[in-house]
This record gives C-alpha cells, sequence and structure tokens, in this order.
C-alpha cells in the first residue's frame, strides 16, 4: 500500500517526540522543583538552557500530538522548537566561550535535541508536502 511506510515513519516520530517531551519535563522539573540533592546532582547546570528545555517538553509533547493527528501547524511548531533549540544552544556556546560554568553532558543533551527537531522538522515537512501545497490542513495518507 503506497504511502504506508511514510504514514507509520510519522506515527513513530509523534510518538517519540511525546515521549521525549514527557521525559524532559520530568527531568528538568525534578532539578527546577524537586529537592535541593536533585538540583546538587545536576551540577554546574546553565539555568537558561534547563528552563529552554523544560518549556519546550511542553511544546514538545504539543508538536507529537499534532504531528500523530497529521495537522499543518505541528510541522511548524517542528520547526519553531528546531529553531529555538539552535538558538539556543548558540547562546549557551557564548556562555561557556565567555567563562561560564557547564556541564560536558549539556553539550551532548544540547546536540541530541537539536539532531531529534531537525530530523523530525525534516521529515514532518517533506512527508506532508504534496497534501499541504494542496491547501489541505490534514495530509492524505498517501502524501507520507
Amino acid at each position: 500500500m503506497p504511502g504506508t511506510g511514510g504514514a507509520r515513519g510519522l506515527r513513530i516520530a509523534a510518538a517519540f517526540a511525546v515521549a521525549f517531551g514527557l521525559l524532559t519535563i520530568r527531568e528538568g522539573g525534578m532539578v527546577l522543583f524537586g529537592p535541593e540533592a536533585t538540583r546538587l546532582a545536576a551540577g554546574r547546570y546553565v539555568p537558561f538552557v534547563l528552563w529552554f528545555n523544560f518549556l519546550a517538553g511542553c511544546a514538545y509533547v504539543v508538536a507529537g500530538a499534532g504531528l500523530w493527528a497529521r495537522r499543518r501547524w505541528a510541522v511548524w511548531l517542528s520547526l519553531a522548537i528546531a529553531v529555538g533549540t539552535v538558538t539556543t544552544f548558540a547562546a549557551f556556546g557564548v556562555h561557556v566561550l565567555l567563562g561560564g560554568a557547564f556541564e560536558a553532558r549539556t553539550v551532548a543533551a544540547m546536540s541530541l535535541r537539536t539532531a531529534v527537531w531537525a530530523v523530525i522538522f525534516g521529515y514532518s515537512s517533506r512527508c506532508s508536502a504534496a497534501a499541504f501545497r494542496a491547501g489541505k490542513d490534514t495530509p492524505k495518507k498517501s502524501a507520507c
């Protein structure tokens, strides 16, 4: 059946986005609002990066739900998340270059987040481009 693999791929990306978002909210929330021991275990975290990621986790869940439902706005939200992540990563780089304290795992985490949202946006936009050009909000299954 044409398009089935793409539709399945979009569902996998959507489910991954929701799961990644929920984990991000949980982990960030524990450092922000949890016990002092959790904050200490986080080490030299960068507050603006932590807050961005925590709030972005909510957007991950919304984007994943929208992609699951095959909504056009979810593709744009995925782009906004990717751009926001790259911008925050760049600001983090400036923080590091200016001698700010940080954890090396932040570099890895932000690299992963950047790659994940670049791939999700790229895949979802490619998958739905034909249907969206036709002016439909929800792409047909064969568009993926």
